[in-house]
């Protein structure tokens, strides 16, 4: 990115020379997203973020020329909040919105998401993340596609967690994918919505005639350089990440140990299949932004919730869909990234035990 900085001024949408460079850059990034996710270029649309990709994403099937909401939009509470909160925002439109009941592993179960399913009149889209951004729980996109495709639905896959850290079956199916730049190591404010081949992307916002028309307003070459090399290297990235799991467990079985020893309950919150790289727990007795506080003056980053919905003082709304109010107030996310080896474990390990022992003492 400093390297494409210091040579790649020019507006994307030029067509002198220096508009021309800085166009192959926005063009390579387009392409790496499409090898990446294995789709064709021409289908991938350059976004500001995952949010931005979720909400085009979401809106597509209720877009029509006559401004009519019509059709059933079917997702579960413990989706993003740029999911959650755009189907509500649909909802008060006039779309209809249905939520399906999360299991307490984390799972969305596919037969429910059919059974409710089955109750809409003209079903428009399902939205199912591949990989919980909370819980990092593995759903089951695949099982499900048949049958949304069987009611000629749209089907709409958030992988945002899942590029670069689990295999392409989990988007595979989808009608729309959503990816975001930072979540593989690149640049925040860059990241992708793409269609199905044959799927015309419908613009939410209006302007000009970048990305089609789809996506109006200037491109960030400089970003999207960034975009590219990240996306290139996420394509390995899940053969790196398998080998966290054994320090994600040790990890794991470490901390309950230390919170029984000090007389502390401490639950896992999403027992179903989960990536290598991700642990939610939550400590009875303790709050967890409180937590995260505390561990942030040993030097240990963690979080209690999604990072989006940071200065919210609710607790996790993934958390209380799976398992309630009060396991969500002491939930926290601890992520192992793919460079962590057994010291960090240790490092971390040691720092719980030092808010642990300040508790037993107070």
């Amino acid at each position: 990115m400093a390297a494409t900085a210091g040579v790649v001024w020019g507006n994307p949408a030029s067509v002198h020379r220096e508009g021309q460079r800085a166009r192959h850059e926005v063009e390579a990034a387009r392409e790496a997203v499409a090898r990446l996710v294995v789709r064709d270029p021409v289908d991938v649309t350059l976004t500001s973020g995952g949010t931005e990709a979720n909400n085009l994403a979401l809106a597509q099937p209720f877009l029509g020329e006559a401004g009519v909401a019509v059709g059933s939009l079917v997702l579960s509470r413990i989706e993003h909040p740029s999911v959650v909160k755009a189907a509500e925002t649909l909802a008060r439109r006039g779309v209809d919105v249905r939520f399906v009941e999360v299991g307490a592993d984390g799972r969305v179960d596919p037969n429910a998401v059919e059974a409710v399913m089955a109750g809409c009149e003209k079903l428009a889209m399902v939205s199912l993340q591949a990989v919980n951004h909370e819980t990092g729980v593995i759903q089951s996109v695949e099982q499900l596609a048949p049958a949304v495709a069987a009611r000629g639905a749209h089907l709409h896959v958030d992988a945002v967690q899942a590029v670069g850290k689990v295999a392409s079956e989990a988007w595979r199916a989808a009608d729309w994918i959503t990816v975001a730049s930072h979540k593989i190591r690149g640049p925040k404010g860059v990241g992708a919505v793409i269609g199905r081949p044959g799927l015309k992307l419908q613009p939410l916002l209006r302007g000009g005639e970048q990305e089609k028309g789809a996506r109006p307003g200037t491109q960030d070459p400089v970003a999207a350089a960034g975009f590219a090399v990240a996306a290139d290297r996420a394509k390995t990235g899940p053969e790196r990440y398998r080998g966290l799991a054994p320090l994600r467990d040790d990890l794991e079985r470490r901390l309950t140990k230390l919170a029984t020893d000090a007389g502390l309950r401490v639950g896992l919150n999403g027992s179903a299949s989960r990536v290598p790289h991700v642990s939610n727990l939550s400590w009875e007795g303790w709050r967890g932004d409180e937590l995260c506080a505390a561990l942030d003056l040993e030097g240990v980053a963690v979080s209690s919730g999604s990072a989006c919905s940071a200065g919210s003082s609710e607790p996790s709304k993934v958390i209380t869909a799976m398992l309630g109010p009060q396991r969500a107030r002491g939930a926290v996310r601890i992520s192992l990234g793919e460079d962590t080896v057994s010291e960090d474990v240790d490092r971390a390990v040691a720092a719980f035990q030092r808010v642990f022992s300040r508790l037993e003492s107070a």
